[in-house]
Order: structure tokens, then C-alpha cells, then sequence
């Protein structure tokens, strides 16, 4: 079948064919539904519009679900020599349909197709995220409620510093991770603008019923400068993957802490057979690979953003062919931030504290800045009281080191947790 833009006596050179589309047509596999979508809808404002009668939208519909169908079967190609899901659809509708198939084009370009297929895509999958971020804030929640006043020694440069707990610690993620879901919130807000009906980004001479496909399409609002619409492919990406690192650098931190946390020399916590791998030589080996990964992908994410910023950075306004190669690494990071939070939630959930081992954690010199308060409380300068507990460390003691990091919880030291305040999230 013929290309979109191809004249009937002009042959693409195979090779710049084969460079210029890339990976795009593979890509498109997960765009597919979504221009689908968009395209049922668009065909039902060309109908509002007159430019379509009642039977010949009937029969696009009936044939754009029939695409659907196939490709949920895996039975609808795209090929190289389509370029992309937009012309694949297009000449299967044609074929099908004559001249009828030949106007589900009209008032579109590639451009605002591939642009509002991408929306809808993104929309989805962040809304995925959203659902696994909040199982992440749940399991936290639950383990700082748990675990609350089981020890954990509170590190600063890497060295043990003053008395925390695990339920301290654990409700430091849980308040990271609902800040997390506000930038997400802000990144579903921005992609969720309908920009269909910019085609090539200079509008058409069609009275087209943009906000009646908006609505269709169940976007929130209708992108309204054309040029802007086109301008925002990759700025838009762009943002998400900035959101999608700082959820990632979140998890990553929590990764990292997990392999240290989880080896014999600390011995924190313990990481169930199931979530562990071994080794082809050593056979004593459980190796927490499951945390390596998340923590690696943190760099790949971070990778994939700058990405994105450096092929849309500088671009004249209006449609640039390097935009196409936001694509992939948009849809790689929605899939690994997904499947990140969605692998964090199910360890996390299995994973228990050693408490005996954290009892004996809480060692008298981690309560040195907590006896110098005390003395504060009885009317000593703190300076003073700072360089009386410094030139005593070896004699302090602690009788009871729990019931101190109690009190220290209930005066509000290292967290006064105030669990109850906590808002878990609700899905976008």
C-alpha cells in the first residue's frame, strides 16, 4: 500500500526508509488502540460536521473496531512500509471500504494523530502508575503502624547518629511518596489536553467540533493554540519523565537501603527465598537482585529523560521529525516506573524486621544528643551541655533504650509520627 504523502511515480529509497521510521511501526503496537480511539471520534465530529453521512460513519466505526479486534488477536500488522499505525489503519479502511475509507483523514495530519494517540496512551498508563504508587504508600503505611517503636539506628555521612525506628523510617517514604503523587497529579494534568485538530499545527479551514471530541475522548480540556499543540510534542514528554525520575530516585534510594539493610554485616531485616537469587558457583549465595534492578533503572530513567530534553531542546516551532524520537523512551519509562512500584509493593509487603537485632541496635552513643536536652531541660546552656556529654560518651548508659526512644517519639524528636494524619492517595 502507498505511504500518506507518497506520489504515485516516487519511490522512497529503501535505505533512508528504513532509517527514517526506525522502530516506529513496532512502537506503534501499544499506540494502536488509542489512535483507534481517537479516530472513532474524530469520525463521529466529521459526521456532526455533515462531512460524513450517518451510514459511512457506521461503516468507519464498524471497521475501526474490527482493527481493534485483529490487533487484540495479534492478527493486524504494521509494517515497515507503513511507517506507523496511523497509515496502517488508514490503508486497511480504504482497502475495506473504497472512498469512504479514504476520508477518516479529513482535518488530520500525522501529527495531531500521533499526538493525541500518545495522550490517550500516556493518560492510561499513568493512571496504571498512579494505582501502583498508592499499593507502595499502603505497604508503608502498614509497616510504620506495625513496626512502630521496633528500633532503627538514624544514619547521617553513612555512620550510625541518634535513636529512629522502622516506623520513623518507614513514614518518611510514605510522606515522599504522596509528594511523588502530587507531581504525578500535575503531569496528568498537563498531558490531559486533547490537541486533535491541529493537524500539521497551522489548524485547517474546517469548522471541526473540537471540544465535541474532546468530550468523546474524555480529555479535561482542549488544547487551543494548533502551533502550540504540535510545539508540545516532547515538552510534554519531557515533564513526565521528570516526574517519572523523581518517583524513581525515591525508589531507588529505598533499593539501595534494602541491599545494605538486608546483608549479614547489618542484618536489619530479613528478605524472603522467593524475591532472591543465587549463584551459578557459590552456593550460599541470595543475592538481592530485585533491588539492583530498581536501583540501576533509576539511571536509565534519568537517561531517557535527558533524552527526551536534548532532541527537543532548540527546535524551530512547528513539526520536527526528531519529535518521533521521543516516542520510545516515553514509553520505555512509563513501563519500568510502573513495573518498579508494582515489584517495591510486592517485597515490601513480605519483608520483616529482625527485632532482636535491632533491639541490641539502639547503643547508649546514639542517645548523646538526646542526654544533652535533658540537661538543657534543667537549665543548662546547651554548649555546655553538648561538651559535658562529648567528654562523658563512655560513661553514658541508657537503661531502658526503648521506652527513651518512646519518649523521644512523643515529645516529637525523631518523627512523632502522627500516623493517623497520613493520607493515602486515591488513583487518577
Amino acid at each position: 500500500m502507498a505511504k500518506l504523502w507518497q506520489a504515485s511515480n516516487i519511490k522512497l529509497h529503501p535505505l533512508v526508509e528504513k532509517y527514517t521510521v526506525g522502530k516506529d511501526y513496532e512502537l506503534d503496537k501499544s499506540l494502536l488502540p488509542f489512535d483507534v480511539e481517537a479516530s472513532i471520534a474524530h469520525a463521529k465530529g466529521l459526521n456532526k460536521i455533515g462531512l460524513l453521512t450517518d451510514t459511512e460513519l457506521n461503516d468507519l466505526t464498524v471497521g475501526l473496531n474490527e482493527i481493534l479486534v485483529m490487533h487484540s488477536a495479534g492478527e493486524f500488522k504494521i509494517e515497515q512500509s507503513d511507517e506507523d499505525c496511523h497509515t496502517a489503519i488508514e490503508n486497511y479502511l480504504v482497502t475495506k471500504l473504497g472512498d469512504v475509507g479514504k476520508k477518516i483523514h479529513t482535518g488530520r495530519s500525522r501529527n495531531d494523530q500521533v499526538l493525541v494517540a500518545t495522550r490517550l496512551y500516556t493518560r492510561k498508563k499513568l493512571k496504571q502508575i498512579s494505582v501502583e504508587m498508592i499499593k507502595l504508600e499502603e505497604v508503608f503505611l502498614n509497616f510504620a503502624k506495625k513496626y512502630e517503636f521496633i528500633p532503627l539506628p538514624g544514619y547521617t555521612h553513612t555512620r550510625r547518629a541518634m535513636p529512629s525506628s522502622i516506623g520513623h523510617w518507614s513514614a518518611a517514604y510514605l510522606e515522599e511518596l504522596i509528594n511523588n503523587f502530587m507531581l504525578l497529579e500535575t503531569a496528568y494534568k498537563l498531558n490531559d489536553q486533547n490537541p486533535l485538530g491541529a493537524a500539521a499545527g497551522f489548524g485547517v479551514n474546517l469548522p471541526l467540533e473540537r471540544e465535541f471530541v474532546s468530550k468523546e475522548l474524555g480529555f479535561e480540556r482542549t488544547q487551543i493554540n494548533s502551533l502550540y499543540c504540535v510545539n508540545s510534542r516532547g515538552v510534554t514528554e519531557s515533564y513526565i519523565l521528570s516526574v517519572l525520575t523523581q518517583i524513581m530516585m525515591t525508589l531507588g534510594r529505598l533499593a539501595n537501603e534494602m541491599i545494605w539493610f538486608t546483608t549479614p554485616e547489618f542484618n536489619f531485616f530479613d528478605l524472603p527465598y522467593e524475591f532472591t537469587t543465587g549463584s551459578s558457583i557459590m552456593p550460599q549465595k541470595r543475592n538481592p537482585d530485585i533491588f539492583e534492578i530498581v536501583r540501576s533503572n533509576v539511571n536509565v530513567i534519568v537517561g531517557l529523560q535527558t533524552q527526551v530534553k536534548d532532541i527537543c531542546k532548540n527546535l524551530i516551532s512547528g513539526y520536527n521529525r526528531d519529535t518521533q524520537l521521543t516516542k520510545e523512551p516515553l514509553i520505555k519509562a512509563l513501563g519500568i516506573t510502573r513495573r518498579s512500584l508494582e515489584v517495591l509493593a510486592l517485597v515490601m509487603d513480605k519483608v520483616t524486621p529482625k527485632v532482636d537485632v535491632l533491639m541490641k541496635s539502639l547503643s547508649p552513643e546514639l542517645f548523646a544528643a538526646n542526654e544533652a536536652l535533658k540537661m538543657v531541660k534543667n537549665g543548662m546552656p546547651f554548649r555546655e551541655a553538648y561538651q559535658n556529654v562529648k567528654e562523658n560518651l563512655d560513661k553514658l548508659q541508657v537503661p531502658d533504650p526503648v521506652e527513651a526512644l518512646k519518649e523521644i517519639v512523643s515529645l516529637g524528636g525523631p518523627g512523632n509520627l502522627a500516623l493517623d494524619r497520613y493520607k493515602i492517595d486515591r488513583p487518577l
